[in-house]
């Protein structure tokens, strides 16, 4: 590690959302005109993408997709941001590498507001230089375009960056924005979908995610030198 120069950047810090999939299930039953694409699975993969492309993919209607997403907000606001719990050990997690020298940001595809609120809920906002997510208007929705947003304004230097996240879309994300990744095995994507996005490494617990970073900084450093 190089000390603060190292950066988690778009660190995902995650709690059990289940309580996001129990408000989509609600609404796309009330909404939907067929029951096929409302499927629990199906569900369980608003978590990640841009929740009005996800909820347009179970409704395939988009004026009632806007009327979700609009019910959506209101209730998810109202209280369910407060009510998921965080993974075991992840605020330890946090803090060691905090201690070890780690800048971390978050990236979500959450709307700034939430996260902001559920991130200082949790008692977690210290841990983070800066936190960062979509607007309602939907800009930065698309998270390679977030983590674009976040690198520039951070003004990070990619080689000291790693993006950190337990969907295809971070992984993809990172790809396309030159820094390392490493997927989570811990929340809502599954084995075989991280898989087939290719991150950089792997981590199955909060316990093991310092040791993995601390090695794919070494295993960064060892490329870079390789090419001079």
């Amino acid at each position: 590690m190089r000390g603060a120069r190292e950066r988690a950047a778009a660190n995902q810090t995650r709690t059990r959302d289940e309580h996001v999939v129990l408000i989509v299930q609600r609404l796309v039953r009330h909404l939907a005109c067929s029951e096929p694409d409302a499927r629990d699975d199906a569900i369980e993969q608003c978590i990640g993408p841009p929740l009005r492309e996800a909820l347009l993919g179970l409704l395939n209607d988009p004026p009632a997709a806007d009327r979700a997403l609009a019910a959506f907000r209101t209730e998810y606001g109202r209280a369910g941001l407060l009510e998921n719990q965080l993974y075991d050990g992840l605020a330890d997690t946090l803090e060691m590498l905090q201690q070890s020298g780690v800048t971390m940001f978050v990236a979500t595809s959450k709307p700034q507001e939430f996260a902001e609120r559920t991130i200082d809920h949790f008692g977690l906002k210290r841990f983070f230089r800066a936190i960062y997510g979509c607007g309602f208007d939907g800009s930065l929705a698309e998270k390679a375009e977030l983590l674009r947003h976040l690198i520039a304004t951070e003004k990070l230097d990619p080689d000291d960056t790693f993006m950190i996240g337990d969907r295809k879309y971070d992984i993809l994300a990172a790809r396309e924005n030159g820094v390392r990744s490493i997927a989570v095995t811990w929340g809502f994507g599954s084995d075989e979908e991280l898989r087939n996005a290719r991150p950089d490494a792997f981590c199955s617990s909060p316990a093991e995610l310092v040791s993995v970073v601390f090695e794919q900084s070494r295993s960064r450093r060892r490329a870079n030198r390789s090419l001079k």
